[in-house]
C-alpha cells in the first residue's frame, strides 16, 4: 500500500480507501471483518457520510471504534454533511447540527476530515467559513474538503474561509472519464471537450488538491460495475491481459488505472466484500505505464483528437 499526506494534523492516509455506504446492510460481525480486511491489506482510511444508511453505517463503524479505542489514532475518519431530504444544505447551523450528530454515532470526538457533500446553490459562504473556523476551534475536525464541485465552486467557498480545502470527491473510473475528457478533447470539435465540470482535474492539479475518486468500478451513475459488462468488451480485454502481465486481478488494475494520476489520489472503493477489497488494495502497488494508461483509456470507448 502507498502512502499520501493530506496536512499534518493527521496520519498519512492510503491512497485505497473504504467507502462505507453499504456496510449498513452488514452484521457487526461482518463489519468487524470488512475493516480488519483493510487494516491488513493496509487501509487506514475510511469514508463516511451522515446519509449513509439514515446514520446506520457510521453507527456500526461506531461499534466497532468502541471495541477498539487504540485504534482511532493511527486510522483516518472522514465523512460528509450537506444532503438533507429534497434540498442540500450548507448553512452554519446545519454544518455544526450533522457534525455533533456524525461524531455521536461514530464514538470519536473528533473527525480526521469533513467534506460538503453536494454543492447548495443558496449556500452564505460566509456561514461555511464560520462553521468551519468553530469546528477547527473545538477540535471536532481537522482537515476540509468538498465533493462533487466544480472548479469556480471550489474556489468561491475557499474565497471566505481561513482553512484551506484540501480534497474534491468526484466519480471517476476508467467507464466514467469525463473530468479526464474535456483536457484531452480541448480545442477539439467533440462533445467530450465540454468542460462541463470547470476544467476542475487540472485546477486540482493547479491548487495541490486531493482527488477521492469514488465508485471507481462502475459506469453510470449506480449503473453496474464495467468489469465483466458486454458493454466494455474491448475494456475487460485490455484489463485482463494486464492483470495476467502484473499477475494480479481485473479489480486491481482498475484502481491502478486511477492512482497512475500524477496527482495525490485516492480511489474510495465501497466493496463489503473482503477478496474483493484485498484484489483493490492491491491496485496502489501496481505503476502502469503511459502506454498502457491510455490503451485501457481507449478501449473504453474514449478517442483521442
Amino acid at each position: 500500500m502507498k502512502y499520501i499526506t493530506i496536512n499534518q494534523d493527521i496520519p498519512k492516509c492510503s491512497e485505497v480507501g473504504i467507502g462505507c455506504m453499504r456496510i449498513n446492510a452488514c452484521s457487526s460481525s461482518e463489519v468487524e471483518t470488512i475493516i480488519q480486511t483493510a487494516l491488513d491489506a493496509g487501509i487506514n482510511f475510511f469514508d463516511h457520510a451522515d446519509i449513509y444508511g439514515g446514520g446506520k453505517s457510521e453507527e456500526l463503524f461506531g461499534e466497532w471504534l468502541l471495541k477498539n479505542p487504540e485504534k482511532r489514532k493511527y486510522i483516518v475518519i472522514q465523512s460528509k454533511c450537506g444532503i438533507r431530504k429534497g434540498y442540500y444544505d450548507f448553512s452554519k447551523e446545519y454544518i455544526l447540527e450533522s457534525v455533533e450528530h456524525i461524531l455521536e454515532r461514530l464514538k470519536t470526538d473528533y473527525l480526521d476530515i469533513l467534506l460538503l457533500h453536494r454543492p447548495d446553490a443558496l449556500m452564505d459562504v460566509a456561514e461555511v467559513a464560520e462553521a468551519f473556523n468553530q469546528l477547527k476551534k473545538e477540535g471536532k475536525v481537522r482537515a476540509f474538503g468538498l465533493s462533487n464541485v466544480n472548479a469556480i465552486q471550489i474556489e468561491l467557498i475557499q474565497s471566505k474561509l481561513e482553512q484551506p480545502i484540501l480534497i474534491n470527491q468526484l466519480q471517476l473510473s476508467l467507464a466514467h472519464t469525463g473530468i479526464i475528457d474535456a483536457g484531452i478533447n480541448a480545442n477539439y470539435p467533440s462533445a467530450s471537450g465540454s468542460a462541463r465540470d470547470g476544467s476542475v482535474y487540472e485546477y486540482m492539479r493547479l491548487k495541490d488538491m486531493v482527488l477521492q475518486a469514488w465508485s471507481p468500478l462502475q459506469y453510470g451513475f449506480f449503473e453496474g460495475t464495467f468489469l465483466g459488462s458486454d458493454k466494455y468488451v474491448e475494456l475487460n480485454e485490455v484489463i485482463q491481459r494486464l492483470a495476467e502481465k502484473y499477475e494480479a486481478t481485473p479489480e486491481a488494475i482498475a484502481i491502478a488505472w486511477i492512482l497512475r494520476l500524477p496527482m495525490a489520489t485516492q480511489a474510495i472503493v465501497g466493496s463489503v466484500n473482503p477478496t474483493r477489497i484485498m484484489n483493490m488494495a492491491k491496485g496502489a502497488d501496481i505503476s502502469l505505464t503511459k502506454v498502457e494508461w491510455y490503451e485501457l483509456y481507449r478501449s473504453a470507448g474514449n478517442m483521442l483528437p
